[in-house]
């Protein structure tokens, strides 16, 4: 089970979510969309506790990754916060993302007004999360359990990419799915830290590319996984 949701807004997590989006702040992150999500969305909630120990509850607002199960972590809230910004969004926009994960990025991404669609490959995640979600009032998103790599063309194109695992390289088939004018932000790399890649689709065959730091990430694993 996930965390009991009676406990979901005590005003002790409230306080803890204030300071982290403090933090944030220090480390550069201004838009105010984004701020407002990080503090609003209950991120203790997000762990299960069925393999994950209690004891990380405590550090549910400290600006890292945490374990969540499946070999899986839930993303360091400052990466969040500077993959959101840095995607731009629009409310309304079409966003891909990959990697859904325990959910925590797909919530971020709904209160920005996107309408997302997400993939995960993780069995055992993909079950969780697509309950979990709704239960805690994130009903808006669209969640596939399939291979990232292959993204979702029956629902292309769309207006914003987002890979939340390191890739070896950047799959054709998620360039294809773009719109002309898209973004695509990627951490792309095999090793312990990968570069976050950003990339805008100024026609068919031509992209703008920048280089926006070394982060960490799980990697981007292709085919689904029965686990």
């Amino acid at each position: 089970m996930f965390y009991n949701v009676s406990k979901e807004d005590e005003y002790l997590f409230q306080g803890k979510r204030k300071r982290l989006v403090e933090i944030l702040k220090t480390k550069g992150i201004k838009n105010a969309k984004v701020l407002a999500a990080i503090e609003k969305i209950p991120r203790h909630m997000f762990f299960d506790t069925s393999t994950a120990r209690p004891a990380l509850l405590d550090h549910a607002y400290s600006d890292k990754a945490l374990p969540i199960g499946a070999g899986q972590t839930i993303s360091q809230p400052y990466t969040v916060a500077f993959q959101t910004e840095q995607l731009a969004i629009s409310e309304g926009e079409k966003i891909l993302e990959i990697g859904t994960g325990c959910g925590y990025q797909t919530a971020v991404l709904i209160e920005m007004g996107a309408k997302v669609y997400s993939i995960e490959r993780q069995k055992t995640l993909f079950d969780k999360t697509k309950l979990f979600l709704p239960y805690i009032g994130y009903k808006g998103a669209k969640l596939i359990y399939g291979d990232g790599y292959k993204g979702l063309p029956q629902f292309a194109p769309f207006d914003k990419i987002i890979v939340t695992a390191g890739a070896p390289y950047i799959p054709n088939d998620l360039l294809l799915q773009l719109k002309i004018g898209g973004i695509l932000l990627i951490p792309l790399g095999e090793g312990e830290t990968q570069e976050m890649v950003w990339l805008k689709k100024v026609s068919a065959s031509n992209f703008d590319k920048k280089i926006l730091g070394n982060f960490k990430f799980v990697p981007l694993l292709q085919n689904k996984s029965g686990n």
